[in-house]
């Protein structure tokens, strides 16, 4: 039987993968990290002002529009349900 190149490509284990990315709060973390590597700007008024706010996920509210904004708002992510380490693993298997 010949090796599965997708199977043993480098990377991270599932092991190493579950303590980066195994809870929610690290996989929100990741997102907002890679959206904003310089931090939040607010997408409206470009205000780095920011307030922390909870609605089921983080949310980041302007101080100066009052524009909220989430980790996976504007992205295919946006209106799902499910739970952010769940969508995580789905991309690792395909």
């Amino acid at each position: 039987m010949t090796m599965n190149k997708v199977q043993f490509q480098k990377g991270l284990s599932l092991d190493g993968f579950l303590k980066k990315y195994g809870i929610e709060a690290q996989c929100e973390e990741a997102l907002a990290v890679a959206r904003w590597p310089q931090g939040y700007q607010c997408p409206r008024c470009a205000c780095k002002r920011v307030a922390m706010t909870h609605n089921g996920r983080r949310l980041w509210e302007c101080l100066d529009c009052g524009y909220q904004c989430s980790a996976i708002a504007g992205t295919v992510m946006e209106t799902t349900k499910l739970p952010l380490r769940i969508l995580r693993l789905s991309e690792v298997g395909s």
